[in-house]
């Protein structure tokens, strides 16, 4: 018998698979990373102090239509986060006394932070776990940027719409 003969195999009588999808493209936003959404978004973040009021908390966040401030000493510093979620508290706690409460009375003091280059969907759990919807972005003390879960989704959703496009023009030709 030669030595290159083979026998004949199943495999041999099954037709080569292939597929549109692998676990790269599923999982495609696994390797999304924090700055690939910051570097999508408006880079503003806005900031209070903590002695402000919770009146002028409310105005900018209507003003510039967002759910959360990120409250920064007078070097910028961060020291806290104030969201709607907050302020909503305190109105139930206090009604009828609240907006006059300094920032730094209800803000949440124990901020977590991410950085640039954590992976988004590391961020997303940890937000979803903590049940948070804003987050600082930080690079050593200094921040950097403020990522929300709409903002991951919205990511997410252009990048699912660019990929539908790269499907149509393969197909098309």
């Amino acid at each position: 018998m030669p030595e290159s003969y083979r026998p004949h195999l199943r495999k041999d009588d099954e037709e080569k698979r292939t597929s549109s999808q692998s676990v790269e493209s599923n999982t495609s936003v696994s390797n999304a990373r924090v700055q690939d959404v910051l570097d999508s978004k408006d880079a503003t973040v806005h900031a209070i102090r903590p002695q402000q009021t919770l009146h002028d908390a409310v105005d900018q966040l209507r003003d510039h239509r967002i759910g959360a401030l990120v409250v920064t000493d007078a070097n910028g510093e961060l020291v806290g986060i104030l969201s709607e979620r907050d302020i909503v508290r305190k109105l139930a706690d206090t009604p009828g006394h609240t907006l006059p409460k300094k920032v730094e009375e209800v803000m949440t003091r124990d901020v977590e932070t991410c950085t640039a280059d954590e992976p988004l969907v590391t961020v997303l759990t940890r937000m979803t776990k903590g049940r948070f919807r804003h987050m600082p972005v930080v690079e050593g003390t200094s921040l950097i940027g403020l990522i929300t879960i709409g903002d991951a989704v919205n990511f997410r959703l252009n990048q699912l719409e660019l990929e539908a496009l790269q499907i149509k023009q393969l197909i098309v030709g």
